[in-house]
Order: C-alpha cells, then sequence, then structure tokens
C-alpha cells in the first residue's frame, strides 16, 4: 500500500461532503502552495451490495434493481444486462425492439451530456452555461415522460425486447422536438467553442495522453477527448447501431476542453442516430417488440453497452431456475475516476477540482469494498488485494460448477 505523502505538504480536503461532488467521496489533495504534489483517494461511503441483490431477485426483477445502479444513465445498466441475458439465453431481439433500445440510449446520453455540460459551467462559475444548458435539457425529459411515463428509471428493458412500443403517431412530436435541440446544440457550440474565457479555463488542463488513457484503460468521451477511438456500440455493435449510420467522436487535446468538444459533438450525433431509428420505427410498421421467453439456461454471459461516462459491464452465471447465481458490474467511472491521479498532479488547486470533474465521475456506481475487519475484534482479515483473490477464488468455482 502506498504510503502517506510527505506530511510537510498541506492537505485540501474535496469531500465527502462538497459542492463539486454530487456524492459522497474524498480526495486529499497534498499541495505545495497551490500546486498539487499528491492524491490520496478514500471510498467506502456508498456501497449498496447491488450485486448481492441481484442474486434475490428474478431475472425480471434485476432491471429494475439494475437501472438504479446509477440516476443519469439508468438505462446503461439495463442495456448491458439485457445485452448479457440475451447471450446466455441465445436470443434475437426483433429490429422494432433494437430501434426502441437505441433511441431511449442516446435521448439518455443527451440529456447525461448536457446535464455535465451545465454542471462545467457551474463549477467554472460560467452560470450563463449552466441556465441556458439545462434548460434545452428539460425537452428531453418531456420526451422521456411521453414515452415511457418516466422522466427518469424509464423502466423499458426486458429480456427479448421491451416492455413499451414507441407509436409511430408519436414519432412527429419527437422528431419536431430534435429539430429544436439541433438549433440550440449549433448555438451552444458555437458559444462555447468560440468563448475566450472557457478556452482559458479549460485548455491545457488535465490532460491525459493516449499513453495515459491505454495504462489506466479509461473509457467514453475521457478517452475519446485523448484521440483514442473507443466505442462499444462501434466495436461490439448492439441493439440497432449496426443498422444506422454513424460516427465515433473524437477530439485530440485531452484536456478539459476536449472533454467538452466530445460531449458537445456527441450530443448532435446522437440526434442523428435517433432520426435514423424513427426512420426505422416507420419501415418496421408497428412490428413485434419483443420475443417471448419462457426460461433462461445454465450458462455464463457478459454484456457491454455504451453508457454517456463509456463503457459498462455486466457479467452473469446462471443455474437454470429464475435467479442469477453471480452477478458483476463494472461501471465506466470504476476506471476513470482513476485517471485523476494523472490529470491532476501538477496543476493548480482550482484546476484540480475542474480535473476532477472533467470525466463526469459517479461514484454510486463504482463502490467497492477496500478492506474487510472482524466486527468484534477490530482485526482487519482481508485487504483490497485477498478480497479480490477471494471473489476471483469464488468466481473460478462457481463456473466449474
Amino acid at each position: 500500500m502506498k504510503s502517506e505523502p510527505s506530511t510537510m505538504n498541506k492537505i485540501i480536503p474535496i469531500g465527502p461532503y462538497h459542492p463539486l461532488q454530487e456524492e459522497p467521496e474524498l480526495f486529499k489533495l497534498y499541495c505545495e502552495g497551490e500546486i498539487v504534489k499528491d492524491i490520496k483517494w478514500e471510498t467506502g461511503y456508498n456501497h449498496r451490495g447491488i450485486e448481492k441483490l441481484s442474486e434475490s431477485k428474478t431475472f425480471d426483477q434485476v432491471f429494475f434493481l439494475v437501472e438504479r445502479v446509477c440516476g443519469i444513465c439508468s438505462t446503461s445498466h439495463p442495456f448491458a444486462f439485457a445485452n448479457c441475458m440475451e447471450e446466455i439465453a441465445d436470443i434475437e431481439v426483433p429490429d422494432r425492439a433494437k430501434y426502441i433500445r437505441s433511441i431511449i440510449g442516446e435521448l439518455e446520453r443527451i440529456h447525461s451530456h448536457l446535464l455535465w455540460l451545465g454542471l462545467a459551467g457551474h463549477f467554472l462559475g460560467y452560470n450563463t452555461v449552466f441556465m441556458w444548458v439545462w434548460k434545452y435539457r428539460e425537452p428531453v425529459l418531456d420526451l422521456f415522460e411521453m414515452i415511457t411515463g418516466n422522466r427518469n428509471s424509464y423502466a423499458m428493458f426486458k429480456i427479448g425486447g421491451v416492455r413499451r412500443d414507441i407509436e409511430n403517431s408519436k414519432i412527429p412530436k419527437i422528431k419536431e422536438t430534435l429539430d429544436f435541440l439541433k438549433k440550440k446544440i449549433d448555438m451552444l457550440v458555437g458559444a462555447i467553442m468560440d468563448d475566450p474565457v472557457i478556452h482559458a479555463r479549460t485548455k491545457g488542463v488535465g490532460i491525459l495522453t493516449q499513453e495515459d488513457i491505454i495504462n489506466y484503460a479509461a473509457v467514453g468521451p475521457t478517452a475519446r477527448a485523448s484521440g483514442v477511438e473507443i466505442d462499444v456500440r462501434h466495436d461490439d455493435p448492439y441493439a440497432a447501431y449496426p443498422l444506422v449510420n454513424w460516427k465515433v467522436i473524437t477530439a485530440k487535446g485531452g484536456d478539459v476542453f476536449a472533454k467538452t468538444e466530445v460531449r458537445l459533438l456527441e450530443i448532435l450525433e446522437s440526434i442523428y442516430i435517433i432520426e435514423q431509428c424513427l426512420e426505422g420505427l416507420k419501415k418496421e410498421n408497428e412490428g413485434d417488440i419483443e420475443v417471448l421467453v419462457k426460461e433462461i439456461p445454465e450458462g455464463v454471459g457478459t454484456g457491454r453497452a455504451e453508457a454517456p461516462r463509456g463503457e459498462v459491464f455486466h457479467f452473469v452465471k446462471t443455474d437454470g431456475s429464475n435467479y442469477p447465481v453471480r452477478h458483476k458490474i463494472r461501471a465506466p467511472s470504476y476506471v476513470n475516476i482513476a485517471t485523476f491521479r494523472k490529470a491532476c498532479i501538477g496543476q493548480t488547486i482550482s484546476d484540480a477540482t475542474i480535473s476532477l470533474a472533467a470525466v463526469d465521475p459517479c461514484y454510486c456506481c463504482t463502490e467497492r469494498m477496500a478492506c474487510a475487519y472482524d466486527l468484534h475484534t477490530g482485526e482487519r482479515i482481508l485487504d483490497g488485494k485477498g478480497l479480490i483473490d477471494l471473489s476471483q477464488h469464488v468466481t473460478d468455482t462457481l463456473i466449474k460448477l
């Protein structure tokens, strides 16, 4: 375990409760003057035992459980779980359901990126951006309410398809909203990308090189902002993504400005994807939205999906019953948060906080126990490495059963 940085450095704590963070997490910045020399990250405030809870839920109930792993990108986990279970059961989802899934996924990407962009403006002290962006996010949430009945946690996914159709009668309203959004996003792209204040506060700040991205296994806009062209929708196509034309958005700077650029342009690309999916719904002409699934066989499967923050990964082992035997989840923030150490050291305190927020971290979906203690004696039984070894041993044992 890495020793504490020199006590000669002043410690600036960010968290566990801080206006910059939506959830509790503690970052200790070890500083000399205004310069960050080292960082220590403490976790463990939010562990909710989602994976263990999953083992006591039926496969259909698990969708509602994993939808609550993250409130902002709540459909990415059902997406990955559905892909996983359909791999185990060897199910081909109807095209109409694929289009609907992709529409929900891309609408969520738009609302998530807009939410981040507004908060970024707020963190920079640029509240005009915050107010503009969140105003234009509202029509997206209105679309969710019209399509699913909910503004968040949409409850649309199930094994073999989706729970509700998007009637063709709703398509004109969806297209009207998308046309409105395109004009506003174009305006935001021009206003934000050309603003000298935003340039001064974000360019050259929190840089991650391509080598850093590879070394830390970073994903999503964090990786693509450094010119690393990775995207599960492209690299391991699922849902309607192989049925429509689109491109992976990248930038070269690797700094906070590049991460902003990628998210802005991804919003426009998401609108383009949704428009094609709506045309696909018209061609399907009220086709099937699900395949009837009577049982799930014994097996092991993996499911991936591209959440707004990057790759979501689900592993499930089944035994022929109606419950998972083992369910493992990895959210994108689990790998992206670690890049803070590379991006923040050497920065000023004010720039370090922006760099910390730039990967759009989600802590509640990232939490893992760091060590285990005896409840009665207080003696540490297992450290982090021991917990990993035990987890891998149990998983290997389950696979062999």
